[in-house]
Protein backbone atom coordinates (compact mmCIF):
# COMPACT_ATOMS: atom_id res chain seq x y z
CA UNK A 1 0.00 0.00 0.00
CA UNK A 2 2.66 2.46 1.46
CA UNK A 3 4.58 1.23 -2.61
CA UNK A 4 2.00 2.69 -4.32
CA UNK A 5 0.91 6.09 -2.66
CA UNK A 6 4.88 6.54 -2.89
CA UNK A 7 4.48 6.12 -6.53
CA UNK A 8 1.59 8.12 -6.74
CA UNK A 9 3.26 11.13 -5.18
CA UNK A 10 5.98 10.84 -6.99
CA UNK A 11 3.79 11.09 -10.45
CA UNK A 12 1.83 13.91 -9.16
CA UNK A 13 5.52 15.99 -8.47
CA UNK A 14 6.35 14.97 -12.09
CA UNK A 15 3.23 16.27 -13.32
CA UNK A 16 3.50 19.37 -11.47
CA UNK A 17 7.33 19.56 -13.15
CA UNK A 18 6.11 18.65 -16.62
CA UNK A 19 3.37 21.78 -16.25
CA UNK A 20 5.15 24.48 -14.70
CA UNK A 21 6.22 27.56 -16.80
CA UNK A 22 9.85 27.45 -17.66
CA UNK A 23 12.42 29.20 -15.50
CA UNK A 24 14.63 30.10 -18.19
CA UNK A 25 13.47 31.78 -21.21
CA UNK A 26 15.20 33.59 -24.78
CA UNK A 27 13.09 35.87 -26.37
CA UNK A 28 14.05 36.62 -30.10
CA UNK A 29 11.09 39.13 -30.96
CA UNK A 30 9.99 42.36 -29.31
CA UNK A 31 6.25 41.64 -29.27
CA UNK A 32 7.26 37.78 -27.45
CA UNK A 33 9.24 39.63 -25.12
CA UNK A 34 6.25 42.14 -23.93
CA UNK A 35 3.54 38.95 -24.02
CA UNK A 36 6.21 37.15 -21.60
CA UNK A 37 6.12 40.07 -19.39
CA UNK A 38 2.65 40.57 -19.51
CA UNK A 39 1.85 37.05 -18.89
CA UNK A 40 3.98 37.96 -15.40
CA UNK A 41 6.94 35.61 -16.38
CA UNK A 42 9.47 38.68 -17.30
CA UNK A 43 11.31 37.30 -14.07
CA UNK A 44 12.49 34.52 -16.39
CA UNK A 45 13.69 35.76 -19.00
CA UNK A 46 17.48 35.46 -19.26
CA UNK A 47 17.81 36.91 -22.50
CA UNK A 48 16.46 38.83 -25.17
CA UNK A 49 17.08 40.20 -29.03
CA UNK A 50 18.30 43.69 -30.25
CA UNK A 51 14.68 44.73 -30.92
CA UNK A 52 13.65 44.05 -26.98
CA UNK A 53 12.95 47.46 -25.84
CA UNK A 54 9.94 47.46 -23.95
CA UNK A 55 9.28 47.11 -21.20
CA UNK A 56 12.61 49.25 -20.39
CA UNK A 57 13.85 46.82 -17.46
CA UNK A 58 14.33 44.53 -20.76
CA UNK A 59 17.17 46.58 -22.12
CA UNK A 60 19.28 45.52 -19.40
CA UNK A 61 19.25 42.23 -19.98
CA UNK A 62 21.80 39.69 -21.63
CA UNK A 63 21.46 40.12 -25.61
CA UNK A 64 20.67 36.50 -27.21
CA UNK A 65 22.79 38.31 -30.09
CA UNK A 66 24.89 41.54 -31.26
CA UNK A 67 22.47 42.34 -34.08
CA UNK A 68 19.50 40.05 -36.11
CA UNK A 69 21.37 36.47 -36.60
CA UNK A 70 21.64 33.84 -33.95
CA UNK A 71 23.71 31.12 -33.52
CA UNK A 72 23.07 27.97 -31.74
CA UNK A 73 26.38 28.30 -29.61
CA UNK A 74 25.33 32.21 -28.25
CA UNK A 75 21.68 30.57 -27.38
CA UNK A 76 22.93 27.74 -25.42
CA UNK A 77 25.38 29.83 -23.56
CA UNK A 78 22.21 31.01 -21.75
CA UNK A 79 21.30 27.57 -20.60
CA UNK A 80 17.57 28.22 -21.56
CA UNK A 81 14.31 25.57 -20.76
CA UNK A 82 12.81 27.32 -24.45
CA UNK A 83 13.48 29.46 -26.63
CA UNK A 84 10.41 31.90 -28.38
CA UNK A 85 10.59 33.01 -32.26
CA UNK A 86 8.64 34.55 -34.66
CA UNK A 87 7.99 32.40 -37.34
CA UNK A 88 10.85 31.57 -39.40
CA UNK A 89 13.50 33.04 -36.65
CA UNK A 90 15.73 30.22 -36.02
CA UNK A 91 16.67 28.10 -39.34
CA UNK A 92 15.95 24.16 -39.25
CA UNK A 93 19.62 23.62 -38.14
CA UNK A 94 20.12 25.74 -35.35
CA UNK A 95 16.27 24.26 -34.15
CA UNK A 96 17.56 21.17 -34.64
CA UNK A 97 20.70 21.50 -32.12
CA UNK A 98 18.30 22.95 -29.97
CA UNK A 99 16.42 20.48 -29.61
CA UNK A 100 19.18 17.82 -29.52
CA UNK A 101 20.31 19.79 -26.61
CA UNK A 102 16.90 19.20 -24.78
CA UNK A 103 15.90 23.20 -25.11
CA UNK A 104 12.02 23.56 -26.69
CA UNK A 105 12.27 25.79 -29.55
CA UNK A 106 8.73 27.18 -30.21
CA UNK A 107 8.47 29.68 -33.48
CA UNK A 108 5.10 31.58 -33.16
CA UNK A 109 3.07 32.56 -36.49
CA UNK A 110 2.18 36.68 -36.07
CA UNK A 111 -1.02 37.85 -37.75
CA UNK A 112 -1.05 41.95 -38.11
CA UNK A 113 -5.19 41.92 -36.69
CA UNK A 114 -6.59 42.10 -33.21
CA UNK A 115 -7.24 38.34 -33.78
CA UNK A 116 -3.96 37.57 -34.33
CA UNK A 117 -2.78 39.58 -31.31
CA UNK A 118 -5.08 37.21 -29.48
CA UNK A 119 -3.73 33.85 -31.00
CA UNK A 120 -0.28 35.03 -30.34
CA UNK A 121 -1.01 35.53 -26.63
CA UNK A 122 -2.89 31.83 -26.33
CA UNK A 123 -0.34 30.67 -28.38
CA UNK A 124 2.96 31.78 -26.21
CA UNK A 125 0.64 30.97 -22.71
CA UNK A 126 0.68 27.84 -23.79
CA UNK A 127 4.10 27.16 -24.79
CA UNK A 128 4.76 28.89 -20.82
CA UNK A 129 2.59 26.40 -19.57
CA UNK A 130 0.48 29.37 -17.85
CA UNK A 131 -3.03 29.35 -20.11
CA UNK A 132 -4.96 30.73 -17.89
CA UNK A 133 -3.25 33.58 -17.55
CA UNK A 134 -3.24 34.28 -21.57
CA UNK A 135 -6.78 33.48 -21.36
CA UNK A 136 -6.89 36.07 -18.61
CA UNK A 137 -4.49 38.43 -20.44
CA UNK A 138 -6.65 37.95 -23.77
CA UNK A 139 -9.92 39.05 -21.79
CA UNK A 140 -8.72 41.73 -21.01
CA UNK A 141 -7.10 43.18 -24.21
CA UNK A 142 -10.46 42.65 -26.19
CA UNK A 143 -11.82 45.04 -23.89
CA UNK A 144 -8.99 47.71 -24.28
CA UNK A 145 -9.11 46.98 -28.01
CA UNK A 146 -12.52 46.81 -28.81
CA UNK A 147 -12.90 50.43 -26.74
CA UNK A 148 -10.13 52.03 -28.85
CA UNK A 149 -11.62 50.55 -32.44
CA UNK A 150 -14.75 52.14 -31.21
CA UNK A 151 -13.42 55.63 -30.54
CA UNK A 152 -11.61 55.32 -34.15
CA UNK A 153 -15.41 54.71 -35.63
CA UNK A 154 -16.89 57.33 -33.40
CA UNK A 155 -14.17 59.74 -34.63
CA UNK A 156 -13.47 59.07 -38.49
CA UNK A 157 -10.45 60.31 -40.46
CA UNK A 158 -10.06 60.61 -43.75
CA UNK A 159 -6.02 61.49 -43.91
CA UNK A 160 -3.87 59.67 -46.06
CA UNK A 161 -0.27 57.89 -45.09
CA UNK A 162 2.63 57.63 -46.17
CA UNK A 163 4.91 55.17 -44.09
CA UNK A 164 8.80 55.91 -44.79
CA UNK A 165 11.36 53.20 -43.54
CA UNK A 166 14.73 54.48 -43.40
CA UNK A 167 18.39 53.87 -41.97
CA UNK A 168 19.60 57.43 -43.43
CA UNK A 169 19.10 58.50 -47.04
CA UNK A 170 21.28 55.56 -48.35
CA UNK A 171 17.96 53.00 -47.15
CA UNK A 172 14.60 54.04 -47.79
CA UNK A 173 11.32 52.19 -48.70
CA UNK A 174 7.79 52.55 -48.41
CA UNK A 175 4.75 50.62 -47.14
CA UNK A 176 2.07 49.21 -49.64
CA UNK A 177 -0.41 47.00 -49.06
CA UNK A 178 -0.31 43.47 -46.76
CA UNK A 179 2.13 45.30 -44.57
CA UNK A 180 1.60 45.45 -40.49
CA UNK A 181 2.00 49.07 -40.97
CA UNK A 182 -0.92 48.55 -44.25
CA UNK A 183 -2.72 46.88 -41.33
CA UNK A 184 -2.11 49.88 -38.41
CA UNK A 185 -3.16 52.37 -40.43
CA UNK A 186 -6.37 51.11 -41.16
CA UNK A 187 -7.18 49.74 -38.02
CA UNK A 188 -6.42 53.66 -36.40
CA UNK A 189 -8.76 54.98 -39.40
CA UNK A 190 -6.19 56.42 -41.83
CA UNK A 191 -5.94 55.32 -45.21
CA UNK A 192 -2.31 53.69 -46.89
CA UNK A 193 -1.46 56.27 -49.47
CA UNK A 194 -0.08 53.82 -51.49
CA UNK A 195 -2.23 51.06 -53.03
CA UNK A 196 -0.67 49.79 -56.23
CA UNK A 197 1.76 47.36 -54.66
CA UNK A 198 1.99 44.86 -51.64
CA UNK A 199 5.14 44.61 -49.66
CA UNK A 200 7.59 46.85 -49.36
CA UNK A 201 9.42 49.14 -52.52
CA UNK A 202 12.47 51.36 -52.85
CA UNK A 203 11.29 55.14 -52.18
CA UNK A 204 11.13 57.27 -54.98
CA UNK A 205 10.62 60.93 -55.90
CA UNK A 206 7.89 60.15 -58.44
CA UNK A 207 6.11 57.65 -55.70
CA UNK A 208 6.08 60.02 -53.06
CA UNK A 209 4.58 62.95 -55.59
CA UNK A 210 2.00 60.46 -56.84
CA UNK A 211 1.21 58.93 -53.90
CA UNK A 212 0.24 62.82 -52.58
CA UNK A 213 0.54 61.82 -48.81
CA UNK A 214 -1.13 63.98 -45.90
CA UNK A 215 0.51 62.82 -43.43
CA UNK A 216 4.10 61.03 -43.51
CA UNK A 217 4.84 58.49 -41.01
CA UNK A 218 7.87 57.03 -40.02
CA UNK A 219 9.44 55.13 -37.03
CA UNK A 220 10.99 57.17 -34.52
CA UNK A 221 14.67 55.98 -34.97
CA UNK A 222 14.30 56.61 -39.04
CA UNK A 223 13.05 59.80 -38.44
CA UNK A 224 16.37 60.37 -36.52
CA UNK A 225 18.48 59.00 -39.29
CA UNK A 226 17.25 61.45 -41.63
CA UNK A 227 17.77 64.64 -39.29
CA UNK A 228 14.47 65.34 -38.21
CA UNK A 229 11.63 67.21 -39.65
CA UNK A 230 13.36 70.01 -41.74
CA UNK A 231 15.74 67.81 -43.19
CA UNK A 232 13.13 65.55 -44.10
CA UNK A 233 10.91 68.22 -45.45
CA UNK A 234 14.20 68.59 -48.09
CA UNK A 235 13.56 65.44 -49.72
CA UNK A 236 13.19 66.11 -53.48
CA UNK A 237 9.00 66.03 -54.26
CA UNK A 238 8.54 66.29 -50.65
CA UNK A 239 6.97 69.85 -50.39
CA UNK A 240 4.88 68.96 -53.98
CA UNK A 241 2.79 66.86 -51.26
CA UNK A 242 0.40 67.64 -48.75
CA UNK A 243 2.00 66.51 -45.71
CA UNK A 244 5.43 68.79 -46.84
CA UNK A 245 3.33 71.80 -47.36
CA UNK A 246 1.76 71.70 -44.05
CA UNK A 247 4.90 69.83 -42.55
CA UNK A 248 3.26 66.74 -41.13
CA UNK A 249 5.67 64.41 -40.56
CA UNK A 250 5.05 62.17 -37.75
CA UNK A 251 7.28 59.61 -35.78
CA UNK A 252 5.87 56.71 -33.25
CA UNK A 253 7.87 53.75 -31.91
CA UNK A 254 8.46 51.30 -34.04
CA UNK A 255 7.88 48.58 -31.78
CA UNK A 256 4.60 49.90 -30.51
CA UNK A 257 3.20 51.37 -33.99
CA UNK A 258 3.57 47.56 -35.81
CA UNK A 259 4.14 45.21 -32.68
CA UNK A 260 0.80 44.07 -32.52
CA UNK A 261 1.30 43.22 -28.81
CA UNK A 262 -0.16 43.82 -25.18
CA UNK A 263 -0.39 47.35 -26.65
CA UNK A 264 -2.55 47.67 -29.36
CA UNK A 265 -5.14 49.28 -28.27
CA UNK A 266 -2.23 51.88 -27.24
CA UNK A 267 -1.11 51.72 -30.78
CA UNK A 268 -4.30 52.38 -32.55
CA UNK A 269 -5.29 55.32 -30.42
CA UNK A 270 -1.66 57.11 -30.73
CA UNK A 271 -1.53 56.38 -34.31
CA UNK A 272 -6.03 58.12 -35.05
CA UNK A 273 -4.95 61.04 -32.54
CA UNK A 274 -1.76 61.68 -35.06
CA UNK A 275 -3.80 61.58 -38.07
Amino acid sequence: MKKHIVILILLATLQTAMSAPPKRIITLNNTLTETVDALGLGKNLVAVDVTSTYPAYVTKLPKASKNRSVSAEGLLSFNPDIVLAAEGGINKEIEYQLTAAGIKVIQIKQVYSPAGTYQLIKDVAAALQVPAKGSALIKLLQAKVNKAISFVKQHPKKTKVLFIYARGTGVMMVAGKKTSIDAMINLAGGQNAVTGFDDFKPFTTEALVEANPDMILMFDFGFSSLGGTESILKIPGMLQTNAGKSKRIVQMDSNLLVGFSTRLDQAVIQLHKKL
